[in-house]
Parts: structure tokens; sequence; C-alpha cells
């Protein structure tokens, strides 16, 4: 069997719709007596379109004019072009457009009464089902296929059913079939009806008849009845692969019919949308200057027929129709293309072989994308583990995938797998976290230089007193101040550990779920993991914080070499300062330091005794409260980065194996049971992937046959 996409590229579209044609009349001297090929009549100073190439021959009738004839309405296809129109066919009870791709389709659309019923009758050479108000409540796929045994065979497919009927029991079948669907009232339903009628005459067609389309609901129809219509009708005429067959009667101006409204909703150049004007003899008063004005932008044309009238024969009824329009003074004005059963069938035949041909390489190449999507979306579905050496290989695989990833975002600063959630750049904003820490430390009241100038340090003195040698600076003094400042801001470190484990444990759930979101039981154990573990980190790092602030109370020390610096910068502004302070005759209010700015002084020459101890403490704690804010912020960054290491390298692996496998009632095998959802998931995907090779080997076969011809 060939490769799908090498037929294609071996027969373009333009050739298959050229084949197509060509082979439409192939052998039709007799079958085809009303109608012949004609060349296109071209400018031969023009240069042909790559349109015009394609498609230099088409359809033309010729009119008998020898009196009525009554012919098979239209020569069935040869055994050439049959098999094209049985593909389709079959990829629609395939359900192929479940899928999302769309078929060639003739849908049949039509104001209630407008006569859609006599049309088809016309067409298929049956009676189908009347009576008032809406006949057809659920949409009627009409399978037409000529059959060379005398002795038709009818049948009926709904509900996976197949029923056998014949032609005086085909209405009743019909009804039947439509009450089962639709219930027995007159609601409506958008199950669909096939109704297969192989009959000896009948043309080659595959049409969908929909509901006929009112406005007023009846006694037992739902209020929105219009609108339930509407909805069917635009599902299947909205493909751009529909023909809309857009049934009108004779009697009424066409602007006014609704069906004419939809179609042009959806087909606003009217390009795949063909008329046919019923009832004809009964409104023949204007009729030509309807059908040659088209203000309803009717791309495909008009068609206009006689209805069968009473007890008629279709025979009878072809004859009184081609007698009709040859011979009534109106009627005959209007060209001979336009009118007759015949002509209608002929034209939706060539119109149905020409859709075929232009969509079929598009709907290939569909089926073809679709089964590959679902294959790869089949392939990314968690392995379903049937023994305990698969769940065991399965688990240990997601525990590895969640901690290489963790090892990306949390330590090596990687974010490829979550390119565009910034919550999940996670280096980023763990430094971003510190920065506004040592921000919220330096910010405090407790890192205020110059608010109250020298008053702490003079109360404190002032209560240290000892019996010392003049001018010795208490140790005590200065151990007193660090402690109430450390204290005052010990509460900041301690919020910050919860906001940055709150921070982590978000980062590790996500992480975790999205490993192990197929598995409803392996979710819960993991997230218990997870929990367990950061809330005793966290829990280790708060008692960390709070022996690091102590520390900082019980002593006062550092080796670092900018404590001496700013110290000595610092202190050596004391002489000028005490001379501003108490020798300057203008006294002033405020005197500048050097690193510090401008500070007030007026409230400080009443303690002139104790103002020189004050300074050397002030100036001390100023150059020290910075060694101990960076040790805060130094300390914390050094113990996040050593925590999240451990977190990821030993803890949470150890902490979820010990959760899941070790404590799980029911074993690795219950823990690895894959949700319902992806279950329904994967019989869904399998069944789809099944249709779709279905579809794939119907439409390859064809493909292939084509090319065989092609060539």
């Amino acid at each position: 069997m060939g490769d799908c996409r090498k037929a294609i590229g071996r027969l373009p579209g333009g050739d298959l719709i050229r084949w197509l044609n060509l082979t439409l009349l192939h052998n039709s001297s007799s079958s085809f007596s009303a109608f012949q090929i004609q060349e296109k009549q071209m400018d031969p100073s023009q240069e042909l379109t790559s349109t015009d190439k394609e498609d230099t021959h088409e359809l033309v009738p010729v009119v008998e004019t020898d009196g009525p004839l009554c012919p098979p309405i239209v020569s069935p296809y040869n055994d050439r072009i049959r098999p094209l129109l049985d593909a389709v066919d079959r990829l629609r009870k395939l359900m192929v457009m479940e899928e999302g791709i769309e078929l060639p389709t003739i849908v049949v659309v039509g104001d209630q009464s407008s006569g859609k019923s006599s049309v088809l009758e016309s067409l298929a050479g049956i009676s189908l089902p009347r009576g008032h108000g809406i006949c057809t409540r659920a949409p009627l796929i009409m399978r037409l296929q000529h059959h060379s045994d005398p002795q038709p065979e009818l049948s009926l497919e709904f509900n996976d059913e197949v029923v056998s009927t014949d032609e005086d029991h085909i209405s009743e079948a019909i009804n039947d079939a439509t009450e089962r669907i639709a219930g027995h009232g007159k609601g409506i339903s958008n199950n669909p009806i096939t109704l297969v009628v192989k009959k000896m005459g009948v043309p080659d067609l595959t049409m969908v008849d929909l509901p006929g389309i009112t406005r007023v609901p009846v006694k037992g129809q739902p209020e929105n009845i219009y609108e339930q219509i509407r909805d069917i009708i635009m599902e299947y005429i909205r493909p751009e692969e529909s023909i809309i067959l857009n049934v009108l009667s004779a009697t009424v101006d066409f602007p006014t019919c609704e069906s004419i409204r939809m179609s042009q909703s959806v087909d606003k150049t009217g390009k795949r949308t063909l008329a046919v004007v019923t009832k004809a003899d009964q409104a023949p008063e204007g009729l030509l200057e309807k059908v040659t004005a088209d203000d309803v932008n009717i791309g495909l044309g008009y068609v206009c027929v006689r209805n069968r009238i009473g007890d008629e024969s279709y025979e009878e009824a072809r004859i009184e129709e081609a007698t009709l329009f040859q011979t009534h003074h109106l009627l005959s004005k209007i060209d001979k293309s336009m009118v007759g059963v015949p002509v209608l069938a002929q034209r939706l035949v060539q119109i149905q072989a020409g859709s075929i041909a232009r969509n079929l390489p598009e709907i290939v190449k569909k089926i073809n994308d679709k089964l590959n999507s679902n294959l790869t979306e089949l392939n990314m579905l968690p392995k379903n583990v049937s023994s305990v050496a698969e769940a065991t290989t399965a688990f240990m695989q997601i525990v590895g995938l969640v901690k290489e990833s963790l090892k990306k975002i949390l330590i090596s600063g990687e974010f490829e797998e979550y390119p565009d959630e910034k919550r999940m750049h996670c280096t980023a904003r763990l430094v971003e976290m510190l920065n506004q820490f040592s921000e919220q430390l330096h910010s405090s009241a407790e890192s205020d230089l110059i608010s109250d100038f020298l008053m702490d340090e003079i109360k404190i003195l002032e209560e240290s007193k000892e019996f010392s040698l003049p001018n010795f600076l208490p140790r005590t003094a200065f151990l007193s101040i660090l402690q109430r400042k450390v204290k005052a801001i010990a509460g900041t470190p301690i919020e910050f550990v919860g906001k940055l484990w709150d921070y982590i444990e978000e980062v590790v759930m996500v992480v975790l779920m999205r490993h192990v979101e197929d598995y409803y039981q392996l979710q819960l154990a993991t997230r218990r993991a997870g929990e367990n573990l950061i809330a005793r980190m966290k829990e280790r790092s708060i008692n960390w914080v709070m022996e690091i602030v102590e520390m900082e109370t019980v002593t006062d020390y550092t080796c670092n070499p900018e404590y001496v610096s700013e110290c000595t910068k610092l202190l050596g502004q004391k002489d000028t300062f005490m001379s501003n302070l108490f020798d300057n005759t203008s006294r002033p209010s405020t005197i500048n330091i050097e690193g510090l700015g401008e500070i007030e002084v007026g409230h400080l020459r009443q303690y002139k005794y104790l103002i020189h101890q004050a300074f050397d403490l002030r100036m001390r704690m100023v150059a020290y409260w910075k060694i101990v804010l960076r040790r805060f912020v130094d300390c914390m960054a050094l113990h996040l980065q050593l925590s999240v290491k451990n977190l990821v390298n030993k803890e949470l692996e150890m902490e979820v194996v010990n959760e899941s496998v070790a404590s799980h009632v029911g074993g690795i095998e219950k823990l690895m049971e894959e949700l319902p959802s992806v279950a329904s998931q994967r019989v869904r995907l399998n069944r789809s992937i099944k249709k779709l090779r279905d579809c794939k080997a119907v439409v390859t076969k064809i493909m292939d046959r084509i090319v065989a011809y092609g060539d």
C-alpha cells in the first residue's frame, strides 16, 4: 500500500479535479445524452492562470429538442469514480468528523414547506415522510448509489443498528428511527440517521437533509425550536468543505428566506451554495428574473424544478417537468442548463466530485497530522504499570526527575522548565528576598544613627556608674545597648525564615505535583512527605536564627578590619564635634559628622561631663552595628544555601521514599495506580488512534488507486 503523502505529491489537486471531470464523461455516449464536454472559450492573447490551466473543461448541458425524454436521472459513476465517494462515505461512517476533520458534504437546507422532501424524493426515487410541521426531526444522511440490479436495496443505519427496508415501507421505517432518536413528540435531535438507497438510475450522491426552518413552535414543540434547528444547520454548513443546497420555493421572495440568511452568514460570496427552486409551476411569473438577477449571491447557480404531483410516478413527473419547461410561455425562457431534476442531479454529481477532489489531499494530511498528534500525546502519558518491578522503576524515575528539576531551579538557577513562570525562577527570587531582608534590617528604628543623638548612650552611662577612673568606657554600657538593639530586631530574621521556607515549599510542591499528577495515591504521599519535611526544616532554621540572635547578645566581637577603620574615622571627628558643641561662640543647633550627616545637638550641652563617653560609645556602636547587620544577612544566605542543598540532594528523596513506599498500605503497585482521568484519556486516545488508522487505510487505498489510474 503506497504512502499517502507520496500519492498526493504525484497527483496534485488540480490534476485530480480535471481527472474526475473527464472520468465523469468517460464512455458516456449513451448514458450522458443530455450532456457533453465543451472547451472553455479563452482569449488567445490571455495567459492561462493556474486555475484556468487546471479547469479548462466544464460540463455543459445540451438541450434535446425532439420531445420529452425520460432517461435515468443522471448517469452513474463508472468504476473509477465510485470508489472516491465510497471512501468518503466510509470516513463518515468511521466518524472521522469527531476528530475535527470535516468531509465534503452536500447539506440540504430550506424553510419549512419549501419543498425539500419533494426534491430529495425526486433524486432518490423513493417516498419520504410527509405531514404537517417538521417532518425531518434529525439529520438524515442520504447515500444514493446506482445499482445495476433492478431490485432496489434500502436500509437505515442509526444507533449502531442496521435496519433493512423497502420502497413501500421506507417512510414508516424513517419515522420509527426518528422516534427512537428524537422521541415521540415533535422535538428534534442532532443524532443522524443514515439512509442507504441502492437503486438503478439514481445519481451517486451523499447528502445530509436537515430539519426545515421554522420560527413559530407548534403544540408539542419546545419554545426554542428555532434556535435548536439553527444550531444544527449552522454546525453542518459552517465548515468550508460543505456544499450548501438551498431549497427555495418559487412562491416566496428569496431575500426573505431564513435559509438564505443562514447560508449567507457562512458563505457570503455564495461560492459553495447551489439553489434549487421548487414549485416553479405554481409561481412562474417573474421566476426568470429571480434566478438571473441573483440578488442573494448564489455562486453555484440556480436549478428550477417541478415537484411531483399526486400519484404521479417519478418517470411521469420527469416527463411532465420536461414538457413544462419546454412549452410554458414563461418557464421555457429559462436556460435549459437551469431547469429540471436531471440537471440538478448532474450539477450535484459534478459539484460533489470537484469538492472531493479539492479536499481529499487536505483530508489525508489532516488524518496523518491528527494521528501523529494523538500518538505523541499517548506516548507522553505515564506508563501504565502492571507489576511490582514496573511500579518500582516508574516510582524511582519520578523521584529522580523531581530531584533533577529541583537542582536546576533551586541550586543552578536554570528555569527552562518554567520559562514563563517567574515564581519558579528560584535563585533570582531568593536573592530578591535576601535583599529585602537586608533593607528591612537597615531601615529599622534600631539602625537610625542620628535620632535622639547620644541620648540612649547618656542614659545607659548614668545607670552604669561604678567606682573607676574617669573617662574609662564601661563595657557593660556597650553590651547593654547592643542587647537592646539586637532584641528589637530579633523578630525580623525569624519572620524572614518563615517566608523563605513558605516560598521553598511552594516551589517544591509545584515540582512534585507536576511529576506525580497522574498518580493520585502518589500525589497524597508525596504531598505529605513534602509538607512534613519543609515543616521540620523551617523549625530547624527558626531554632538556628534564634541561636544566632542569642549569640549576638552574649558578646561583642568581630575580626573584620572594617570595624576598626570605621570606628577610627568616626572617633577622629570627636574633637571638632566637642569644639563646635561647647567652644563655638555661635553655639550652632546642628553639627555635621561625616558618615552620619547633620546632627541636632542643642539638647546635649547640659550633659557636659558624660558627652565624651557617650560620643565614644555611639561611634563604636555605629561601626559595630553595621557588622552585626551584615553578619545576619551573610549567615542567612549561607544557611539558606546549605539547607536547600541538603533538601534537594538528601532529605527530600529520603522523605518521599519513606512516606510513599514504607508507610503506604497496599504496596507500590497501588501507589502507582493511575488516575481515572488518565485511564479514560488513554482509552480515548487508543480509540481515536484506531479510528484514524482505519481512516488512513481508507484514504491510502483510494490515493493509491488514483495514482495507479493517473499513471
